[in-house]
C-alpha cells in the first residue's frame, strides 16, 4: 500500500456522510459546539420581551456560523475532468 493510499484510508475513518457529503467529525463537532454556545448565549442575554430573544438567537447563529465559516476551511479538492464531445 503507498503512502497516498494509507493517508486516504486514514482521512476516510475520520470522515462521515452527511447528505451526501463527507465531513471531518472533529469538525462537525467543533462547530456545532460553536454555533449552539453563540445561539444559546444571544438568546439569554435578550431582553425578556417576546420577539427579542427570537431575534437574539438568529444573530447569535449568524455568527456562531461566521465563526465556524472563517475558522474551519473546506477540505474539498476539485478535479476538473475534460468532457467528450
Amino acid at each position: 500500500m503507498t503512502k497516498t493510499n494509507h493517508s486516504e484510508d486514514e482521512q476516510s475513518k475520520n470522515n462521515i456522510e452527511v447528505w451526501e457529503d463527507l465531513v471531518n467529525i472533529k469538525d462537525l463537532v467543533l462547530s456545532l459546539f460553536i454555533c449552539s454556545f453563540t445561539t444559546l448565549t444571544a438568546y439569554f442575554i435578550a431582553p425578556n420581551e417576546p420577539p427579542q430573544p427570537l431575534f437574539y438567537g438568529l444573530i447569535g447563529a449568524l455568527i456562531g456560523f461566521g465563526i465556524c465559516s472563517y475558522f474551519i476551511k473546506p477540505k474539498r479538492s476539485m478535479r476538473e475532468a475534460e468532457s467528450e464531445e
